[in-house]
């Protein structure tokens, strides 16, 4: 009435024209039943020679990989729900101490797809809304990079998104997780508008958050360079 200058019963018809209804106070939570369960592709295997040598052509130490991120392979003939998954490394997705998905990383060149995901009605939990790493690992600080083999180059410090592309779930968890965020992004124009949207949801969660500048993408880094380069960044931050 003060503020409208107008009478009281004028007020009450407003009020209930622009209140709205109120939220049940029980509200009814639907659970559905998952159509199928969680499983890898077909004749997963320890990795092969093909997917061994894939691996150290770009660097990386295979033994390494199988025991930090538990990788496996698959051979000429591998199938999940119809989709060929054929001629790939298979990257175990664990969220809160579980395997909740993967991914297929083509070793081929071949494949049209260079990474094929879990069937959506099989993930426990859709993989685009959660983050890649080691999690019992991760501290205040975290480097975010695009993708898993960025984050088997930089360690146990780094995270993925699975893509330039993020989620209000994924911005959530990276917010949850970590005070403070440097995002090494890949350099291409795209990369960068992306990472420059991802500091801004993430200043608006609270969180310390820069971006660092890198030529081309973390995975094509030497690990030598790559050890030097998260060493630095650990000497600024520290």
């Amino acid at each position: 009435m003060a503020l409208l200058h107008v009478p009281r019963g004028e007020v009450r018809s407003l009020m209930r024209q622009y209140a709205g209804h109120p939220a049940p106070r029980h509200p009814t939570i639907v659970v559905k039943p998952r159509a199928k369960s969680f499983k890898f592709p077909s004749n997963c295997k320890p990795m092969g020679k093909p997917h061994r040598e894939y691996l150290m052509r770009r660097g990386f130490d295979p033994g390494k990989l199988e025991q930090d991120w538990g990788l496996t392979g698959t051979g000429p003939v591998s199938m999940l729900d119809g989709k060929d998954y054929k001629h790939r490394i298979v990257i175990p997705i664990t969220w809160d101490g579980r395997v909740v998905s993967f991914q297929g990383r083509d070793i081929t060149g071949k494949s049209q797809l260079r990474y094929k995901a879990c069937p959506r009605d099989r993930e426990l939990i859709p993989h685009q809304t959660i983050l890649y790493g080691k999690q019992s690992a991760w501290g205040e600080l975290g480097i975010c990079v695009e993708g898993v083999t960025d984050v088997w180059r930089l360690g146990f410090y780094s995270f993925a998104t699975f893509g330039i592309s993020f989620t209000p779930s994924q911005v959530r968890n990276i917010a949850k997780h970590f005070k403070q965020v440097i995002i090494v992004f890949d350099d291409d124009p795209q990369a960068q508008e992306q990472a420059e949207k991802l500091m801004v949801e993430l200043r608006f969660r609270g969180v310390r958050v820069r971006k660092e500048d890198i030529t081309g993408d973390p995975a094509s880094l030497s690990q030598r360079d790559a050890n030097c380069f998260v060493k630095e960044l650990m000497r600024r931050v520290y």
